[in-house]
Order: C-alpha cells, then structure tokens, then sequence
C-alpha cells in the first residue's frame, strides 16, 4: 500500500512538473510586445520587481513568475541597466533581458543644418525635450569655456551634422562632439589645403568658409566663390558680400538690404572693411571648408545672382555690369 501511494505521488510529481515545464517554455517562446512597440524608461537603481511592475502595466503579457524565474536561470536579474528601451513587436522574454542587461537603449537624434547660426543651434537645443537642459541660462562665452575651446566668440564653431544620443544626454555633451568634429574636420583641411592662400591661420579659413556657405547653396560653385574671394584678399580688394553685412545687421535685418545699409560700418560689412569679418558668420559644412581651402584657379573677381539660386561670375568690371543689367535690374 504505502509503494503504491509513494508511486503515486511520483507519478502526479512528474505530472505538474510537465506541466511546469511547459508552462515555462510556453512562456519563454511568446512574444511579450505584440501589438505596438513600447518604450520603457528604467529608472537607475530600480530593482527588477520594479521594472517588471513597469513593463507589465504596457504588457500584460510580461507578468509571469517566470520571468523571475528566467531572470535567475540566466544570471541577469542583477544586470539590467537603466536608461530608455524601444521595445520591438515579437520580442521574447529573453530577448528583452538581453537588451536591459547590455544597455541597448533607444537612441535619440538632433541636426543641425549646413549654414545656421549659434543662436538657431542654442534654440533647437533648449527645444528637445530628450536632451537634460544645462545651458539655458549661460553665456555664450562660458559655454566656449566649458567645452574647451579657446575662442572667444562661438560662430561657425560647431560642425553641422546629425548627432545621436541617449535621452537625457546633456546639452553640453552634444556642443562638445560638434566642437570637436569641427575642430577635426578643420584641421584636417587645413593640413591639407591648397599652397599660396592668403589665410594665416585654419580659424581665418572658417571664417571664409562660413562666407562660402551662405553665399551659395549650389554645391559646384563653392570652388568658384572660394576663387573669386581668395583673388579679391591677394588683390587687396574688399570682399563685398552681402551675407557678412546681414549678419552684422543682427536683429535690424528686415529680409531686404538698402544702401544705407552697405554704407555703414560694422565689423562684419566687408563693404567697408579691408579682409576677412572677425569671426565665422554660420556654421560651414565639410564642402564649404573645403572649397575654401582649394578655390578655383579662374581669373573671375565678381559673380551677381541669377535668380535660379546660380551665379553668373565674370573677370572684368564691365562683363559684371553687363551680369547685373541681365539678371538684377530687368529682373526688378
């Protein structure tokens, strides 16, 4: 009798531990996330209770004592990470414990455009609501101090491009790659740029490609405009373009330029100044850099709008009035 009964018992134990066991791999080869992704935020410092708690309010499915049970067996429920999960549809179990327990978060992105400013930079990044907003209330100069950088004015400073980042990244940590990228790319340039330019220093060549930048979106005729500027800095001849004077303008700037405009004195109205302005006036891409570092070998010193976004260039005084008459004054 008592065999019997301990056979029994043998017999129901192997039972509920099949069905145990199938349970557990029922569970395990489910999709937690079957309808939408979801994104999961864990808290640093939060125990694995708690981001099961928080994972199962999103999906149901996630909330099993198998899980826990999973977790131990594969030596991870002390190493899921913190930070900001994009959850995929059709992810298992194991798959989600992998991706806390290796920091896979969800990446985030910013751009900034070829030819903005500093203040369009400053304001973008006080509008993203993934970054962790430090520098709402510094200075321009104590932004270039925390960084790093030397310089004493941040125009052009900072390289145009997309960036990725974690949520709550820093405003900061964002400044500081596309400072340094620039100063790479730049440096880089300038290591390399054509001899016999009359530029001095790899900032003096920022400063023109930002010039460059602003002038003409037109990616085939940089090279020219560089030539057109660089032949005007030998000849001694001024620079007469219209972006450094409504860069000077600031806040006046209205959309239109008036010759009362071109007549006053800025430090960035190369009507009336000799040279290059003292600082960049946007942020120049790698192309614009370039093109200033290696400009045409034409013999062009002038170039007028055509009105399509183009420029028509000429060698002469009389071949850019004749440029003028055709594309500015019939056009008006």
């Amino acid at each position: 009798m008592i065999v019997r009964i301990i056979g029994i018992f043998v017999l129901l134990g192997t039972l509920l531990l099949g069905i145990l066991w199938n349970d557990y791999r029922t569970f395990t080869n489910q999709a937690i996330v079957t309808e939408a992704p979801i994104i999961l935020e864990v808290v640093k410092g939060s125990s694995f209770q708690r981001i099961m708690n928080r994972l199962s309010y999103q999906a149901p499915a996630a909330d099993s004592i198998w899980f826990k049970i999973l977790a131990h067996k594969e030596g991870l429920a002390t190493q899921l990470k913190a930070g900001e999960y994009k959850l995929a549809v059709g992810l298992k179990p194991l798959g989600f414990l992998l991706q806390l327990s290796e920091g896979k978060v969800m990446q985030h992105s910013l751009t900034f455009p070829e030819g903005w400013n500093f203040k369009q930079l400053r304001q973008v990044l006080a509008e993203n609501s993934d970054l962790k907003h430090t520098i709402e209330s510094t200075s321009d100069k104590d932004i270039l101090q925390k960084i790093g950088s030397k310089e004493s004015h941040p125009e052009g400073l900072f390289f145009p491009d997309t960036y990725h980042f974690e949520k709550n990244t820093t405003d900061l940590v964002i400044l500081k790659k596309a400072y340094f990228k620039m100063q790479k790319v730049l440096n880089y340039q300038w290591q390399n740029r054509t001899s016999g330019l009359p530029l001095k220093t790899a900032y003096q060549a920022l400063i023109l490609a930002s010039i460059i930048e602003k002038e003409t979106g037109v990616v085939y005729e940089r090279p020219v405009i560089s030539g057109v500027f660089i032949r005007r800095l030998k000849k001694g001849m001024r620079l007469q373009t219209d972006p450094t004077v409504i860069y000077g303008m600031g806040e006046n700037y209205k959309g239109n330029i008036r010759k009362s405009d071109l007549r006053t004195l800025t430090a960035y109205n190369t009507y009336r100044i000799n040279g290059l302005p003292p600082t960049p006036i946007a942020m120049p891409g790698q192309h614009a850099i370039h093109s200033a570092l290696h400009p045409d070998k034409g013999d062009s010193i002038y170039f007028v709008a055509k009105g399509d976004g183009s420029h028509q260039f000429s060698a002469t005084l009389n071949q850019h009035n004749n440029a003028v008459n055709k594309f500015q004054r019939k056009r008006k």
